[in-house]
């Protein structure tokens, strides 16, 4: 009787463990946060230092698709974080830009037309009549301020007494507004006649400034 054929066995390859499939393959647990990355995202948080956050990050984003480290949400949060600090900033600066001009700062109008409460630049010491001033922005340097509008019955006075007049109705509120009277101040006191005759909301403009001197803020108050 023919015997049937005894079955090959295939050679057996001694194949290595799983643990040393994974030698020197790093575990998701234990690959560590790209540097960059984390510096990336901590740098964007103040704002002001934004721009070298997004730099970072992008640095970061890029060394992390090499080496498989971790850190990338950071990263992508580093970047959605800068591009939000761009947006509001942008969004301030057209503000601040749309402020200034709806209060026209930086615009040239005749000193008769320049209102209560807005400052101004003009040369104070030219020793001529002021007819065109620039609106200033208070917080900055500015030479003088429009402080308020006084009444003065002026209609046929002469010229010096005109002047004696409309000095005396602004130093009334020269007082209220700065605190101290004129004749003890060490500022200037200016008018512009705007009428003779004396209206409701006044007809002589007063303002104060200091020759050869930048005033920072208003001089409301300020006791100078």
């Amino acid at each position: 009787m023919t015997q049937p054929p005894t079955p090959i066995q295939p050679a057996r390859t001694q194949l290595p463990s799983a643990e040393s499939w994974l030698t020197g393959v790093p575990l998701p647990a234990q690959r560590q946060l790209d540097g960059y990355a984390v510096a990336g995202f901590v740098i964007s948080l103040p704002g002001l230092t934004a721009p070298l956050g997004a730099v970072l990050a992008l640095v970061g984003l890029a060394r992390i698709r090499k080496s498989g480290a971790r850190g990338r949400k950071l990263g992508v949060a580093a970047l959605a974080i800068c591009a939000g600090w761009a947006i509001a900033i942008g969004v301030a600066a057209a503000l601040g830009l749309y402020g200034e001009h709806k209060a026209g700062i930086g615009r040239s109008v005749p000193i008769a037309q320049l209102k209560v409460g807005k400052c101004f630049d003009a040369d104070l010491d030219a020793g001529t009549t002021l007819k065109l001033v620039t609106i200033a922005d208070c917080a900055a340097g500015h030479s003088g301020e429009a402080f308020a509008k006084a009444s003065a019955g002026l209609t046929g006075l002469p010229p010096d007494e005109k002047g004696t007049a409309a000095t005396q109705a602004c130093a009334s509120s020269f007082q209220q507004f700065i605190g101290k009277p004129y004749v003890q101040s060490e500022l200037d006191m200016y008018y512009v006649v705007l009428e003779d005759h004396p209206v409701a909301d006044g007809n002589v403009l007063c303002l104060v400034g200091k020759p050869g001197e930048r005033l920072t803020g208003t001089m409301r108050g300020s006791q100078r």
